[in-house]
């Protein structure tokens, strides 16, 4: 059985924090935790935590997809037509 890991009041500073899309999934410091108003439990149950890894894998390779296209369009290629004067 795995212990928890409880700190009172919200998660502390978000320096090195990762909020795993819109959820109470917190990873800080290599650490997954669950953080809500009244207090924080860290994640200690290797299933759980090699789930969130994954997902958190999943998410960043989704918002590198959709970010691609935006700077292709954002810097669109020079014209090999044109000449530099």
């Amino acid at each position: 059985m795995s212990a928890l890991v409880t700190s009172p009041g919200p998660f502390p500073s978000p320096a090195r924090s990762e909020h795993l899309a819109q959820s109470p999934a917190v990873r800080r410091d290599g650490r997954w935790w669950l953080v809500a108003m009244s207090g924080s439990v860290a994640i200690t149950d290797p299933v759980f935590t090699g789930q969130l890894n994954r997902f958190a894998t999943a998410m960043a390779a989704a918002d590198q997809a959709v970010a691609a296209p935006r700077l292709q369009q954002d810097h669109p290629p020079a014209h090999p037509d044109r000449r530099r004067r």
